[in-house]
């Protein structure tokens, strides 16, 4: 809305001062890919939330076979595989704070990135990116050893049903951990493929790290309902 003010001069004149328009405020929108993210990995909780249903409905329908197989689960091994899940999640974080400062690499000495911070050890994103991938590949090969030793005690897959019903769902986390590091490899490729690391970059980044926790806060329900539901 216009407005204008009348001022009377000496002489008797009136005169009408500058219109002023009030400034444009500028809107801001969610990021469309961070939103459609957000989305699917809604979907994803429902599609736990039913391997969670199987866990559940297993241990009211067959109790004893419920009792005998958790004793076979090495608690210990997956509390250790879990804390280094969760330490993955930390270090994701750490890249996410040096790619939002669009700070993609390892700092020299003294110097500082361009939001006028020094990050730990100067590292950057993708040096944070890549200690990430090697705790979620050390997860994953402690699942596979796991599973290995459940089977030399004689829990195969087609066992019964408690031992489908932990193998697809501790499988399928499995699965979505490794998609994780795909996209790991993929964001450290594409900041090195680029000139120029931009916000566009750092989106990438902080949609990856949506989704790294995501399996991380899903692993921790499992940790807790495999491992301590007895």
């Amino acid at each position: 809305m216009q407005e204008s003010r009348s001022q009377i001069g000496h002489n008797g004149d009136v005169t009408t001062s500058a219109t002023h328009a009030p400034a444009a405020r500028t809107i801001k929108r969610p990021n469309p890919v961070a939103v459609g993210t957000i989305v699917w990995l809604g979907s994803e909780v429902m599609f736990f939330a039913g391997l969670f249903a199987i866990y559940f409905t297993l241990r009211s329908t067959s109790p004893e076979l419920w009792a005998d197989r958790t004793e076979l689960l090495n608690v210990t091994f997956a509390g250790v595989n879990t804390a280094i899940l969760v330490l993955s999640s930390v270090t994701c974080q750490m890249g996410v704070f040096a790619a939002e400062d669009l700070q993609p690499y390892r700092l020299a000495k003294g110097q500082l990135n361009l939001a006028g911070r020094r990050r730990l050890f100067g590292w950057g994103m993708v040096e944070w990116f890549w200690l990430t991938f090697a705790l979620g590949a050390i997860f994953v090969s402690g699942q596979v050893w796991e599973y290995a030793q459940l089977v030399a005690e004689g829990m195969p897959i087609q066992a019964d049903a408690y031992a489908s019903a932990f193998y697809l769902t501790t499988g399928f986390h499995a699965l979505h951990v490794t998609v994780g590091l795909i996209a790991f490899l993929l964001t450290m490729g594409r900041a090195f493929a680029v000139k120029n690391f931009t916000h566009k970059e750092a989106t990438s980044s902080i949609v990856v790290s949506y989704y790294w926790h995501f399996v991380d806060v899903v692993w921790i329900v499992l940790f807790f309902v495999i491992y301590f539901l007895k």
